[in-house]
């Protein structure tokens, strides 16, 4: 992305009205840094729903991540501008199984994913993968690099995930504004490569 400095000010630029716009979906399991990253990179205050976490959600979510307290019950909103004429909306899904309707219709008009994950808990991300690609939803998948989570290596998170050799995956730590920007291109770039060459 030509132009799009990772250090650029949190400030948006104001929109004219005739700026190109793209739509991206952040999806994930439960817990795995959606709207973490949706709030890095957003340029604009990003609009969250997460709600405190009660003993109503024992047995149905993980309430027993360390340091989660709260989870998102419709969806994160951010926008960021690549260039004066190029602008990002991010919509971030909540992971849970009985919001997948919400993924399923903020999925409508997206370009594609950034699929983030979380390495100790891999199986969780199946389901996610699963609903994505039966959405035939182009993907990237972005491992957030929590600090006590296991490293695995490329070859191995390709063979548990099953992924196609054409699919990107990247590590980023979702709290980082260059990190998840690289996440982002990553996805970016990969949208790119699908695209008929007459209207890249």
């Amino acid at each position: 992305m030509p132009g799009f400095n990772a250090s650029d000010t949190r400030v948006a630029p104001p929109l004219r009205g005739n700026e190109r716009t793209a739509k991206l979906l952040i999806a994930g399991h439960f817990g795995a840094g959606k709207t973490t990253l949706v709030q890095t990179l957003s340029q604009i205050t990003p609009l969250s729903t997460e709600e405190v976490m009660t003993s109503a959600g024992v047995g149905t979510d993980h309430t027993d991540l360390p340091g989660k307290t709260k989870t998102t019950v419709a969806m994160d909103f951010g926008r960021l501008s690549l260039s004066d004429d190029l602008v990002l909306y991010l919509f971030g899904a909540p992971g849970q199984k009985r919001f997948f309707p919400v993924l399923r219709d903020l999925s409508f008009g997206s370009l594609g994913a950034l699929l983030l994950t979380d390495t100790r808990r891999l199986t969780d991300t199946y389901p996610i993968l699963e609903l994505i690609e039966g959405l035939a939803l182009p993907y990237a998948i972005a491992v957030n690099a929590f600090d006590d989570a296991p490293v695995h290596t490329d070859e191995r998170l390709r063979e548990v995930m099953d992924l196609e050799p054409s699919t990107p995956l990247v590590t980023c730590d979702a709290r980082d504004r260059r990190s998840s920007t690289n996440a982002l291109i990553v996805l970016m770039r990969h949208l790119l490569s699908l695209a008929p060459e007459a209207s890249r």
